[in-house]
């Protein structure tokens, strides 16, 4: 076992093969070798959280080829003022989508948003992507769906007998969250 995760481990790192290849190699592997029993060899798939992160890449795609994302640039291109202005705007974008889709998705929606208007208004990449990168965190802890582990609690607590999260009871941690850090995020981007 501890062979297959090293192995998969390093191809994840090394890159030489697709994300998706080395998972199933490594589901092959840990199923032929008797590691797995065949029959519990697809039973993740089943687990909610798999399916709903599948969902949200869904929705993460069928956003980006509505459109939004361009619209979304063009809107911020015609934005007037400073750095501040920018990164208020492109947190409070980033921080809602990650509340109702994966965070890192989201994040991956707005990069190309902020990496094409941050050379023509003589803004640093820099300092924008750190910033929106911990508003992605912060919106994705306020809804059930907005990170896989918050899904994975909400199954084990139903699991354990208790009810289930709902859709927002993550929302006073992440709500809270933001106020505080507001200030070290505008800090950050030396605003």
């Amino acid at each position: 076992m501890f062979g297959t995760l090293l192995l998969t481990l390093v191809l994840f790192v090394t890159g030489h093969w697709r994300y998706d290849v080395v998972a199933l190699m490594a589901l092959l592997i840990v199923t032929l070798t008797g590691l797995t029993p065949i029959s519990r060899a697809f039973s993740g798939f089943s687990n909610p959280a798999v399916v709903t992160v599948a969902a949200v890449l869904v929705l993460s795609r069928g956003l980006q080829n509505s459109g939004l994302v361009d619209w979304i640039g063009q809107r911020l291109e015609r934005l007037e003022g400073g750095i501040t202005i920018q990164l208020a705007v492109l947190t409070s974008i980033v921080a809602i989508l990650s509340a109702f889709m994966n965070n890192v998705g989201a994040l991956a929606l707005l990069l190309p948003v902020v990496l094409q208007p941050a050379p023509k208004k003589r803004i640093p990449a820099s300092a924008l992507l750190m910033p929106l990168a911990f508003a992605s965190l912060l919106g994705g802890m306020t809804t059930l769906i907005g990170t896989p582990p918050n899904i994975i609690a909400a199954s084990f607590r139903q699991q354990t007998g208790a009810l289930p999260f709902g859709m927002f009871d993550f929302a006073p941690v992440g709500v809270g969250w933001p106020w505080r850090g507001c200030c070290s995020l505008f800090w950050l981007a030396g605003g």
